[in-house]
């Protein structure tokens, strides 16, 4: 597949590292975003069989991901491009004794083999990605026939993809 990239219409900072995505986790680890996060974990995986492999793209401090593993009857992995998530999400998910492999990598050229997941949820990161076109194809890539891809972004300027 022949992917073209155009040149993105805003700046695309810097992933999330040190003191930035520390902050970021703190705020989003309030009690009420919590039960949002297991609320849309259930959601999600309510329908998958026991086994089912998971991708949750860009988790950021991971609670999403910890939710949907929570059950225990799931694989659970994150891939983040920021080490510094990535350290967090796995001492979160150590700290409620749940087994989530939490990597480091960039989704537009995922370290997965092809028709690897059952499911793979993004929330809240595509707008900022930098080439967006090479991560769907991606996403597409490594999600099995018969999967499911939800990406949830609230932000307008993820059109612009």
């Amino acid at each position: 597949m022949q992917i073209t990239e155009t040149r993105r219409w805003r700046f695309k900072g810097p992933e999330m590292e040190g003191p930035i995505a520390r902050w970021y986790a703190r705020v989003r680890g309030s009690q009420s975003q919590l039960d949002a996060y297991r609320k849309q974990a259930f959601q999600l995986t309510a329908e998958l069989r026991d086994g089912a492999r998971v991708l949750e793209v860009a988790p950021g401090p991971g609670y999403l991901a910890i939710e949907m593993a929570r059950p225990g009857r799931l694989q659970v992995t994150g891939l983040d491009i920021s080490r510094t998530f990535v350290e967090i999400a796995a001492e979160n998910a150590r700290n409620v004794g749940v087994s989530v492999e939490f990597r480091q990598g960039d989704v537009a050229q995922m370290p997965f083999e092809t028709d690897s997941f059952d499911l793979i949820a993004c929330q809240a990161a595509f707008k900022n990605f930098t080439l967006p076109h090479r991560a769907l194809a991606e996403m597409h890539r490594v999600l099995r026939a018969g999967g499911t891809a939800v990406i949830q972004d609230m932000s307008k300027d993820a059109t612009h993809a």
